[in-house]
């Protein structure tokens, strides 16, 4: 549990920071309070498939994560997905997803690679996501989606 909180963070602060050595990754991941070292950042990074690209707002080079043309999720994905999700449950045309505490983020950015049919967008805070469709029929249909992957 503790490396799938570790890499989640790991994906938010990708996410929100231009990261260019596993060196920054560990200093922003100490201020989070997680006990890293280099190595075990390596390892993450190996297994999250992070690669370094150049940042077209700085110039520098900076960990991103693959991006496929057809955003398919791995295995890997898919687990932390199974790991992180507390509940599922259909509120007219929404569908409220409880995570782990501080896990909504790279939870909400795995959707996005499941290319969920009919999905309109998704909102969350530090441990719900609301993932919107059109009607409640598309919502019960998406949660089912949710349910089959928790079983996998």
């Amino acid at each position: 549990m503790a490396r799938t909180l570790r890499q989640s963070k790991i994906l938010d602060i990708i996410s929100m920071n231009e990261i260019e050595t596993q060196e920054e990754l560990v200093a922003q991941l100490k201020a989070a309070n997680f006990d890293v070292t280099q190595a075990t950042i390596s390892r993450d990074i190996k297994e999250l498939g992070l690669i370094k690209i150049l940042s077209s707002d700085s110039n520098r080079y900076k960990y991103a994560l693959v991006d496929s043309g057809e955003q398919q999720a791995s295995n890997k994905y898919l687990l932390l997905f199974k790991e992180a999700i507390i509940s599922i449950k259909v509120v007219q045309n929404f569908v409220l997803l409880k995570t782990l505490k501080g896990m909504a983020s790279s939870i909400t950015s795995i959707i996005d690679k499941l290319n969920v049919d009919n999905v309109l967008g998704s909102v969350y805070g530090d441990d719900t996501i609301m993932v919107i469709f059109q009607d409640k029929n598309l919502a019960d249909s998406g949660a089912v989606k949710f349910e089959e992957l928790l079983s996998m």
